[in-house]
Parts: C-alpha cells; sequence; structure tokens
C-alpha cells in the first residue's frame, strides 16, 4: 500500500531518454529521438516535421551543446546548412532509439508508460546530422533513408 503523505515520483521518461541515449554512443549507435512538434514548447523548425512529428538525430556529431534535462532536452543542430537552436519539453518525446537497429522505447502518448519498441520510420530531412542529404535509398551507413525504414536483406550481395 503506498503512503499518501510521500510525494508523487517524477516521470521515469527524461530518466529513460538518457539511458537509453547513453546506451546508443556506449554501443556506436546513432541515438535519435521521434517528438511531436504539435506540443506546447516545443521549439524545433517545423518545415521540418512530418504529420506533427520530427525525428531527431542526437549523435555529438551532430549536435552541439546537447542537455538532456529533467524538463527539456536542449541542443543546437543544423537542418540544410542553418543552426537552430532546439527546446524540446521531454513529456514531448514519443521514441528514443538506435537508428541502426530500431531498439530503444517508444512512449505511449497518454505518458502512462512505455509499449514495446518498434523502429519508427524517418522521412528524408526529417532528422539532423551527417547521411545523404535527404535524397532516397541507402546513406553510407546502408540505412535506408526512404522514410519506409530498413529494408530487410538489402545489405546483402548476390555473388556469382
Amino acid at each position: 500500500m503506498s503512503d499518501p503523505t510521500a510525494p508523487e515520483a517524477g516521470s521515469t521518461r527524461p530518466y529513460l531518454v538518457r539511458a537509453i541515449h547513453d546506451w546508443c554512443l556506449d554501443n556506436a549507435l546513432t541515438p535519435q529521438i521521434m517528438v511531436d512538434a504539435t506540443l506546447p514548447g516545443v521549439a524545433v523548425p517545423q518545415g521540418f516535421a512530418d504529420d506533427g512529428r520530427i525525428v531527431l538525430n542526437l549523435h555529438p556529431n551532430a549536435v552541439r551543446g546537447l542537455e538532456l534535462g529533467d524538463e527539456y532536452l536542449m541542443f543546437s543542430a543544423r537542418f540544410s546548412g542553418r543552426a537552430e537552436e532546439i527546446a524540446i519539453p521531454v513529456e514531448a518525446v514519443l521514441a528514443v532509439y538506435a537508428r541502426e537497429n530500431g531498439q530503444g522505447i517508444v512512449f505511449q502518448a497518454d505518458g502512462s508508460g512505455i509499449t514495446p519498441p518498434s523502429p519508427p520510420g524517418r522521412k528524408p530531412g526529417a532528422e539532423t546530422g551527417e547521411g545523404n542529404g535527404g535524397k532516397d535509398g541507402p546513406d553510407s551507413d546502408g540505412n535506408d533513408t526512404d522514410g519506409k525504414g530498413p529494408k530487410p536483406g538489402s545489405h546483402l550481395k548476390v555473388v556469382k
């Protein structure tokens, strides 16, 4: 039975975002977040959002001054060559995962917990950082950038 006089626990979301971010970096993976760009307090370039969502690359090579706080994620990133200051309330983070394999956490929209992870799709130009400039097809890492996710078996070649 819970103690009614105990203070209410804060959200686990900022801790999980930091944990998956660190896990990605420890395993040489690219940490990404999917954000609900329509929520109040979200400061992202709206021209890169698709259906009110934006995927952002949080790798140290893609952002400057990254702060993963308890209430906000803040950093500077380049979009089409232009530096932008980004501020995201932690509650606007819909998912945090590794770009290469989709492993991570997808948060429920109502904030009540998490759902089993699945690799969210990406749209060209909707993520920061290096890649192939938003062109369809695999980027230099062999990741599909046409917004449909990785193509099964696309990394294999037929040798005769």
